[in-house]
């Protein structure tokens, strides 16, 4: 817990200001819609939304996908010749966009509230809210994303992988430790809830 507060207060005092052009990162875009839709909020359950997520957090998984830090064969073409400057104005232009929201089922709420917003004290799980906001909405200026909207079925996918190590590009392994701790319950309940917190 004393690693993601210690963090949180370091970044959040070292952000820096990215000069992404949003007109022309729309015009830079027109691949991306294959999965992503023009407006950032896929309509595949698998791929995530990029509408109104953090410039910085958008930034730095392209980088993660150039570099191959984060491997994904599906991405990995989509990023190789971008620039850097490509990549600040697409990020400027998904995070322009507004995420659409679901309804959510009683059943995820029930579940899922409580451990995003107080964690889970029997499994030493810190509320997801202290990095991602009461609203979901993250912490730009510290590249911590939004999560408030998600398509569901990604979540699950992207929580199972940090859990698994198989995805591994998270600040100081922050994302491992906590979902590490988590039940497949816990994962499902609180990918479904995520989809409609706003």
């Amino acid at each position: 817990m004393n690693k993601i507060i210690g963090l949180v207060v370091a970044v959040v005092f070292s952000a820096g200001v990215h000069a992404g052009d949003v007109a022309k990162g729309q015009a830079k875009t027109a691949v991306c819609a294959g999965c992503h839709m023009a407006d950032g909020n896929s309509a595949i359950p698998n791929y995530p939304k990029l509408a109104g997520q953090g410039e910085k957090y958008l930034i730095k998984q392209m980088h993660d996908f150039k570099s191959k830090k984060r491997d994904n064969a599906t991405m990995y073409p989509m990023v190789a010749n971008l620039s850097d400057q490509d990549i600040e104005d697409i990020a400027a232009y998904f995070s322009s966009q507004k995420i659409q929201h679901m309804a959510v089922d009683d059943q995820y709420i029930q579940i899922a509230e409580k451990l995003y917003r107080s964690g889970d004290s029997d499994r030493d799980i810190p509320a997801c809210m202290a990095c991602h906001g009461a609203h979901g909405i993250g912490i730009a200026t510290a590249g911590y994303p939004a999560i408030g909207g998600q398509n569901p079925q990604y979540t699950m996918a992207a929580l199972k992988a940090f859990r698994s190590g198989e995805r591994a590009n998270d600040s100081n392994e922050i994302m491992r430790d906590v979902v590490a701790k988590m039940s497949d319950k816990q994962i499902t309940a609180l990918a479904y809830y995520l989809a409609g917190l706003h």
